[in-house]
C-alpha cells in the first residue's frame, strides 16, 4: 500500500478529504498518493500568513538565515533519495535529478546569505538645497506582504526552491502551489522547514487543483505573485490582478547562434555537443533548452553533421539508470502534441535528419532542417526534445533571426570576439546572452527572467527579494550633517 503524503499548512502537517495519485510518466506505476487540502484549510493556511505578516518581517535576520541554511544542509543529506523522487514523479534522469538537488541546495545556501545582507539601507543627505538642510534620508526595504508562489514540474524542486528561499530571506510569508504532476517534491521542502524554528503561519506547501487557483489569485491577502509556468497561465494571472504585484517567468525558444569565427573542429565539435546536450535534457522540457540553432553559413555545412551525430549519440530509456541522458515527457500527452508539431513542420517542407518517433511519453531527440517560418514549432515554444537548424549570411542576420520570435528568455551566442559579445548583449531582445555556450546556462544567484512573452521581473535569490519587498524612505530632520 501507498501512504498518503501529507501537505504542510501553517507550518503543520495535515490532510483533507481527497487525494490525487503521482504516476511515474515512464513506466506508470504509481509514485504517490498527495492528500489534497479543502477550501476550509485553504483559507486556513492564508488567513495564517496574512496574520503572521507583520512578525515575519521583523524576525530576526539570523533566524531565518539559521533556518535556510538548515534546509540546504538537509537537502545535501538527502540528495540521492530526493533526486530518485524527481526522477520517479517527473521522469527526469537521474544524473539531471541529481544535479537539481545541488542547485536546490544553492539557492538555499544563498538565500541564508542573502537574509544576512539584505535591507543594510542607504543614508543620502538632502541638504543638497536649501529646503533639505539638517536632513537625512535612510532607505530601506519591507515585503509587499504574503507572496502566493505557483511552481511548474519540469524543476519540482528547484523551482519550488526560487519561490519559497527567498520569501523566507526577506521576511515575506508564503503560500506555494506545486504543480498537480510532481508536488512530491515540494513536499519534501515542507518537511525540511517544518524543522526550523519559524513563525508558525509563514510558510505553507498546499497541492491545491488548478481549478482552484483563481480564487488564490484574487485573494487580497495575497499581494505578491510568482508564477513559473505556460505564457497563456501567466499573463492570464496578470490580466485578473492588474493591481497585484506579478512576477511571470514564461516559455522560451531559446536560440544558439554559432557565428563565423567559431569555425575550428575543436570549436565546432564543443559547439554540437553543448547544442545536443541541452536541447535533450530534461526531455527539452525547459525554457532555455536549445530550441533554434542559428548557424553562420560558413560553418554550417561543417556544424549540421556534428549536431546530428551528437544528438544520434543521447542516452534514451529508463530515467532510473545512470546512463541515460533523455527520459520520458511528463505525459503522453505531451510527447502526442510534440509529435504533431513535428509532423506539421515535415509535411510543411521540413528535412527530418534524425528522430521524429513517439514511444508513449518519450519523444526520440529531433532535429529538423529547413523549417518554414509560420509552422509551430517555428513560433511556439516546442518543450521536448526537437531542435531546429537555420542558416544566415553574418552576424547581422544571425541576430535578427534570434530576435524573430514573440519571446526572449536567453540566448547563446558561440563567439571567440569581445566586441561581438558586447554587440549581441546590446542588440539581442532577451533576458540574458551566454556567449561561448548554449542560452541553457543559469547560475541560481543571477537575474532571471525574460522579456516580450517570456514574462516580468527577475528570478535569481537576492532579485526576487527584490521583487518581493518595496523601499521605504526614513527622513531624520534637525540632523547634524
Amino acid at each position: 500500500m501507498t501512504s498518503t503524503h501529507a501537505f504542510w499548512l501553517a507550518g503543520r502537517q495535515a490532510t483533507g478529504e481527497d487525494t490525487f495519485d503521482v504516476s511515474s510518466p515512464w513506466d506508470g506505476r504509481l509514485v504517490g498518493r498527495v492528500s489534497v487540502p479543502t477550501d476550509v484549510q485553504v483559507e486556513e493556511a492564508v488567513a495564517a500568513a496574512y496574520a503572521v505578516r507583520d512578525e515575519f518581517a521583523a524576525t530576526p535576520a539570523h533566524v531565518r538565515a539559521a533556518a535556510l541554511d538548515h534546509v540546504s544542509k538537509r537537502l545535501v543529506e538527502r540528495t540521492e533519495e530526493i533526486a530518485r523522487l524527481i526522477s520517479a514523479e517527473n521522469g527526469k534522469p537521474l544524473k539531471w535529478a541529481r544535479g537539481e538537488v545541488g542547485r536546490a541546495v544553492s539557492v538555499f545556501r544563498f538565500a541564508a546569505e542573502e537574509a544576512r545582507r539584505f535591507n543594510g539601507g542607504e543614508a543620502q543627505r538632502l541638504d543638497t538645497d536649501l529646503g533639505g538642510q539638517g536632513r537625512l534620508a535612510l532607505t530601506r526595504r519591507f515585503p509587499k506582504g504574503v507572496v502566493l508562489g505557483i511552481a511548474p514540474f519540469n524543476f519540482p524542486l528547484n523551482l519550488c526552491a526560487h519561490k519559497i528561499a527567498p520569501a523566507i530571506a526577506a521576511g515575506a510569508p508564503i503560500i506555494l502551489k506545486p504543480a498537480p504532476a510532481t508536488p512530491l517534491s515540494g513536499l519534501i521542502i515542507g518537511e525540511l522547514l517544518a524543522e526550523t524554528e519559524l513563525p508558525a503561519g509563514s510558510w505553507s506547501v498546499l497541492p491545491v487543483a488548478n481549478d482552484k487557483m483563481p480564487a488564490l489569485v484574487q485573494d487580497e491577502r495575497l499581494p505578491v505573485i510568482s508564477f513559473t509556468g505556460s505564457e497563456k497561465v501567466g499573463y492570464a494571472i496578470m490580466d485578473s490582478v492588474p493591481r497585484k504585484h506579478c512576477t511571470l517567468e514564461l516559455g522560451g525558444n531559446g536560440a544558439a547562434v554559432v557565428l563565423a569565427d567559431w569555425a575550428s573542429d575543436e570549436d565546432l565539435d564543443r559547439a554540437a555537443q553543448r547544442i545536443a546536450t541541452f536541447s535533450n535534457y530534461q526531455g527539452g522540457q525547459s525554457c532555455i533548452s536549445v530550441q533554434r540553432v542559428i548557424a553562420d553559413a560558413s560553418v554550417y555545412d561543417r556544424l549540421l553533421p556534428r549536431v546530428v551525430a551528437a544528438v544520434e549519440a543521447q542516452v534514451t530509456g529508463d530515467p532510473g539508470d545512470d546512463a541515460t541522458d533523455v527520459g520520458p515527457l511528463v505525459s503522453e500527452d505531451a510527447a502526442k502534441r510534440v509529435e504533431t508539431w513535428v509532423q506539421e513542420a515535415v509535411d510543411a517542407g521540413a528535412a527530418l535528419l534524425t528522430g521524429g518517433k513517439r514511444d508513449g511519453a518519450s519523444y526520440a531527440p529531433t532535429v529538423l532542417a529547413d523549417v518554414p517560418a509560420d509552422v509551430t514549432i517555428s513560433c511556439e515554444e516546442v518543450f521536448g526534445p526537437v531542435l531546429t537548424v537555420q542558416k544566415v549570411n553574418g552576424e547581422a542576420e544571425a541576430f535578427a533571426a534570434v530576435n524573430d520570435s514573440k519571446y526572449g528568455l536567453q540566448a547563446g551566442v558561440f563567439t571567440h570576439d569581445l566586441q561581438t559579445a558586447f554587440r549581441a548583449h546590446r542588440a539581442l531582445e532577451v533576458g540574458g546572452v551566454v556567449v561561448g555556450d548554449v542560452p541553457s546556462y543559469r547560475a541560481d544567484q543571477m537575474p532571471y527572467g525574460g522579456v516580450k512573452q517570456s514574462g516580468v521581473g527577475r528570478e535569481g535569490v537576492r532579485f526576487a527579494m527584490e521583487d518581493y519587498t518595496y523601499e521605504r524612505v526614513l527622513v531624520l530632520t534637525g540632523v547634524d550633517l
